[in-house]
């Protein structure tokens, strides 16, 4: 059963950087698109962050790019996204997804949603 697992998450002042983690168990993420997305108390779920599954084609929320990068290691089965310049904005729960469908780069520049599959989430708390 696919299963992704999202670590990294902790409290950091502003300006500060974290990288988040998202493991894949019992299959291999080499043929998935991955993304990020989050939700803070109060808010709508907003897409971060889109990787393909080649890693070759990459997209970001305005309110994280230039901030933000989002990786893949195949070796490790693991999705990275790398948050730096952190805002209190920032806070919420980071959780990483895999799309409904992948259709390429369609998929990437819809930030990898509608979503299928999604972690339990980590919490991001920005602030001093």
């Amino acid at each position: 059963q696919l299963q992704l697992v999202e670590s990294g998450g902790g409290l950091v002042q502003p300006g500060g950087s974290l990288r988040l983690s998202c493991a894949a168990s019992g299959f291999s993420l080499d043929y998935h698109a991955i993304g990020w997305f989050r939700q803070a108390p109060g808010k709508e779920r907003e897409g971060v962050s889109c990787i393909s599954s080649s890693g070759g084609s990459t997209n970001y929320a305005d309110s994280v790019k230039g901030r933000f990068t989002i990786s893949r290691d195949k070796a490790k089965n693991t999705v990275y996204l790398q948050m730096n310049s952190l805002k209190p904005e920032d806070t919420a729960v980071y959780y990483c997804a895999a799309p409904l469908y992948d259709l390429g780069d369609t998929t990437v520049q819809a930030m990898c949603a509608p979503y299928d599959h999604w972690g339990q989430g980590t919490q991001v708390t920005v602030s001093s």
